[in-house]
């Protein structure tokens, strides 16, 4: 599908949006903050050994120190396979506290937790990915030829010749199809990057940041780059040249293709994405059969839960449900790529009781996930009708990004009714009374919202009275609109007069 790079930015944030037939598809953001620490380099210093977990803390210099687990630090070719039952070695016998280490970022800060860290650093380019401290050649799972697979491993074997060195190399998968000569040229750029690595590892203060990948339009660009991408729109002039000049560099055949967007008209108001970014927001979205799902992010994992909602269908039930099914296992993925959701995906369709609908939703959930740039794993229908699916996940989600728990649920998406603001405050009147708190005191001054106030004077009216006839005090009631609904003071006056 034609794909559009759509790139906003302002002094305080930068701002991309992808477009698959006009579609959104990803929001990226990056502020005064960062958009990503994956893939930077750090020289880093052990902070703490954890030897229950297999663990350790490096300080990298950033504000949370990093979490390197000992199978991060195991070669590529040593990694086992979650059922090999051979015991991974110590975790103590491979460092120790205070040691410096070269460490890579794998995976962002997430809920309150450092960056993910391994020691198996690489860098990347268009083509490939050098692997500086390994020496294997490998090629991209998704170039399926075998006689492909054979070509570059070639190219790069000749490559690493010319160029005089036993690093290891990736090809990626854009690779596929490309020039000897292109591939070769992209190796030498990445040696040089290596080589200035190394050159500022010898004169760093531990802890420090070795390297940092690109920029956020630069790294898009390369990320992005194809044949699908037809056009890439820039609002900002010194922006779109540096774009275009690392095109002209790099990706010849996507320079022409950058503009400068100079319309009056704000460039994402233009495509509708400041619209779609706000409903990506929202735990509902609505399908156009009258349909909608409902998302729900959790730590551990995020819920999505499929609706008929005012879906009629046709005559039969059966087929309403397979309707809605197949709607929803089209746009989960687009919303999962969108709100950039990782880790464990549980999705409740409606349930079905033919198994070739279960397998063609199943299908359809795979087919419109196939554009995705994150690994995906997918589990067929369990017993109780629930499809478990993995997303990788290395970064923030658009939520985390944008928003913070809310001061007045404290997060928990919920307020309590007055009536229970209400019961909690009799109770605490109760309670101070009994436990005479407040010798000497004669009334109690009650704070609160318009709402709760409205309710103590109207349904509650009788048992305000019944709990100042219990306490034998007289209750004041004082309405305090700058607080919140949960919000409340029960205070024990002695002087009536105030």
């Amino acid at each position: 599908m034609p794909e559009e790079l759509l790139i906003n930015v302002n002094p305080f944030e930068t701002r991309a949006a992808l477009l698959q037939d006009g579609a959104l598809q990803e929001l990226h953001i990056a502020r005064s903050s960062g958009y990503s620490y994956t893939g930077n380099i750090y020289l880093g210093r052990v902070e703490r050994l954890i030897p229950g977990m297999q663990a350790a803390f490096v300080d990298v210099g950033l504000e949370r120190p990093g979490f390197l687990h000992v199978r991060s630090m195991l070669p590529r070719t040593a990694v086992r396979d979650p059922a090999d039952v051979q015991p991974l070695p110590d975790i103590r016998d491979l460092i120790h506290e205070g040691q410096r280490m070269l460490v890579q970022a794998t995976k962002d800060p997430i809920a309150g937790k450092g960056v993910r860290l391994t020691t198996e650093v690489t860098v990347a380019a268009r083509y490939g990915v050098l692997m500086p401290l390994g020496d294997q050649i490998g090629v991209s799972q998704r170039i399926e030829e075998e006689a492909e697979r054979e070509r570059l491993r070639t190219i790069i074997a000749e490559a690493r010749c010319k160029l005089n060195t036993s690093m290891g190399f990736i090809a990626r998968t854009v690779s596929e199809g490309i020039d000897a000569e292109v591939i070769e040229a992209d190796m030498a750029q990445l040696l040089t990057v290596w080589n200035a690595v190394a050159a500022k590892r010898a004169d760093a203060h531990c802890p420090a940041p070795l390297y940092e990948d690109l920029p956020l339009h630069i790294r898009l660009l390369r990320d992005l780059a194809g044949s699908a991408l037809r056009s890439i729109r820039i609002d900002d002039e010194h922006t779109c040249r540096r774009a275009a000049s690392f095109a002209a560099k790099f990706l010849p055949e996507i320079a022409c293709r950058i503009e400068h967007y100079r319309e009056p008209r704000p460039l994402f108001d233009r495509y509708g994405i400041e619209d779609e970014a706000a409903r990506a927001l929202l735990p509902r979205v609505e399908m156009k059969s009258g349909g909608f799902l409902v998302i729900e992010q959790t730590e551990a994992m995020t819920t999505i839960d499929v609706n008929t909602g005012s879906f009629l269908g046709g005559s039969r039930f059966e087929e309403t449900i397979y309707r809605t099914n197949l709607e929803a296992a089209s746009m989960i993925p687009r919303q999962l790529r969108l709100r950039n959701l990782g880790g464990i995906i549980i999705i409740d369709f409606i349930d079905m009781e033919n198994p070739e609908h279960q397998r063609n939703v199943l299908r359809a959930l795979e087919k419109a996930s196939e554009g995705d740039r994150a690994r995906l794993a997918f589990e067929g229908f369990s017993s109780l009708g629930l499809v478990q699916m993995s997303r990788k996940r290395t970064r923030e989600s658009l939520a985390q990004q944008l928003c913070e728990p809310c001061p007045l649920c404290e997060g928990g998406g919920l307020t309590k009714t007055s009536e229970t603001i209400c019961a909690e405050i009799f109770r605490a009147i109760l309670h101070d009374a009994r436990a005479a708190c407040s010798p000497g005191a004669s009334e109690y001054l009650i704070r609160a919202p318009e709402t709760v106030v409205d309710r103590l004077l109207d349904e509650d009216a009788d048992h305000l009275a019944a709990v100042s006839s219990q306490v034998e005090r007289e209750i004041r009631i004082q309405v305090e609109p700058c607080y919140g609904p949960n919000q409340f003071d029960v205070v024990a006056l002695k002087d009536t007069g105030r």
